[in-house]
């Protein structure tokens, strides 16, 4: 999605991130593994994920710092909005636990608990379905790197992006004309060839 339109590295990344903040909410599974043996434990994956991120709430919280932080505010916000969406599509299609559960999404929280969104078809997390659109993913993202000249590995290291693309091209050719390789940008105070 952050592919969907002209946008810079730093808009390209929070449309990124966008997609998936709401997973934000499962990070409670590390105090919940850690205490699951104690006298008091965390049940704050078990109790909280899909509920706290996988809402309008959240949604609205992630566009509006989408907004804020875009320098294509408009463009950015939308694009956020629209990956965080596809992100709860995703998991009411296809993130079925192991067990058999469907986690429901209460979208409406905060507003109201009225209405929550489930599907009786969900095939599970580690189903082939969610392998093949992976697989498709990925070549999706190689393909746009190759023609594009960059990859979201741009927003870990602009200098490992760059060798990424001029490996792929190396290995497949050139890419689309016009669109070089963008040269790696050195951390102040370096010099070519310091590490």
């Amino acid at each position: 999605m952050a592919n969907a339109a002209a946008l810079e590295r730093r808009d390209r990344a929070i449309v990124t991130l966008a997609g998936v903040a709401p997973d934000l909410d499962g990070l409670g599974a590390l105090p919940e593994l850690l205490t699951r043996h104690s006298a008091h434990p965390l049940d704050w994956f078990s109790r909280y994920h899909h509920v706290l991120g996988h809402t309008l709430g959240f949604e609205l919280v992630v566009t509006g710092a989408a907004f804020l932080l875009a320098t294509r505010r408009w463009k950015t916000a939308a694009l956020a909005c629209v990956t965080f969406h596809l992100h709860l599509l995703c998991d009411v299609v296809g993130a079925r636990g192991p067990d058999g559960d469907q986690w429901p999404i209460p979208y409406l929280l905060p507003f109201s608990r009225a209405w929550q969104w489930t599907w009786s078809g969900q095939w599970a997390l580690n189903g082939w379905q969610n392998f093949a659109i992976t697989g498709a993913a990925l070549a999706g993202m190689f393909y746009l790197a190759w023609s594009r000249g960059y990859s979201p590995l741009e927003m870990v290291s602009p200098r490992a992006d760059a060798a990424f693309v001029a490996a792929l091209r190396e290995r497949f050719g050139a890419g689309k004309v016009g669109a070089p390789p963008r040269p790696a940008r050195q951390p102040a105070g370096l010099k070519e060839g310091d590490e």
